[in-house]
């Protein structure tokens, strides 16, 4: 048991944020067998609940695509639930587990679109998923995170595509898919992930004042019940797409190709180290 616990502590992959691109890289890096831990804030305001491990904050163990998350509070926490083949999750917005367990690797998956702390000296392999990170500055590699040719690709210099603010472009919509809270308040909910809404239809109320959909199709995100939104945060995501709505409960493409990405860089700088 000992053995199996030094090999966990020297292999281990922290993995900041939870949301549902990173929940992509994690269930990856889970799948191929690394010992995982992740970081999240207190309170993730996560659109794609159904698809984010980060929900394990608030409901202490969640499931994507028969893969379980479970939420921890100490390394020996995490360790055990590794032993139970879930992906341990703890509330450590500082990353101060990133010093205390000193890994082989770190994933920054936040996509702040800035950096928030993240330096090329927190492991022997540091990468940086999206704009906001420098290959050869403050991280060992960057994993592109715009859509389109690049997407998922690993830069060992220079930075990912800056943030267009633009959502990418589903069935012809782009902007329009993505709603915003017009005021400040708490968010009730109308209409559940999954269900199809219908263009102008109220899909929730912030303190009295409706929000409608934006158009009609599958409501794809939704951010929880009951939390405290400013106006202007990305609260919902609708599908143009009626035949889509499995997706509602699946990880997606882009979130699989940036995995795809972050897995060959950890590869590759791994391997480059040890001929060093």
């Amino acid at each position: 048991m000992k053995r199996k616990q030094q090999q966990w502590k020297e292999n281990l992959i922290i993995v900041r944020g939870g949301g549902d691109i990173a929940t992509g890289t994690i269930y990856k890096l889970f799948q191929c067998g690394f010992p995982l831990l992740v970081l999240e804030i207190a309170n993730p305001s996560c659109i794609r609940r159904t698809i984010s491990f980060c929900e394990a904050v608030f409901d202490e163990e969640v499931m994507v695509e028969n893969v379980s998350a479970k939420k921890v509070s100490s390394l020996e926490e995490a360790y055990e639930a590794y032993l139970e083949e879930k992906i341990p999750v703890m509330v450590d917005a500082e990353g101060e587990m990133i010093r205390e367990s000193r890994p082989a690797a770190v994933v920054d998956a936040i996509l702040a679109k800035r950096n928030l702390g993240t330096t090329i000296n927190d492991a022997p392999v540091v990468i940086g998923v999206g704009p906001g990170f420098t290959a050869g500055e403050d991280v060992h590699a960057v994993v592109e995170t715009m859509r389109g040719h690049n997407l998922g690709r690993v830069l060992y210099e220079g930075s990912a595509a800056p943030n267009t603010g633009i959502p990418g472009i589903i069935a012809g919509y782009g902007k329009e898919r993505v709603i915003h809270a017009p005021c400040s308040g708490t968010l009730h909910i109308e209409r559940q992930i999954g269900e199809t809404v219908e263009q102008g239809e109220t899909i929730a109320v912030i303190d009295g004042t409706p929000v409608p959909a934006t158009l009609s199709g599958v409501l794809r995100g939704m951010i929880r019940e009951g939390y405290e939104v400013h106006k202007g945060l990305k609260i919902a995501d609708i599908d143009p797409r009626i035949s889509e709505k499995e997706n509602c409960f699946r990880i997606s493409d882009k979130a699989r190709c940036v995995a795809g990405g972050v897995l060959e860089a950890i590869m590759h700088l791994a391997a480059k180290g040890e001929q060093s």
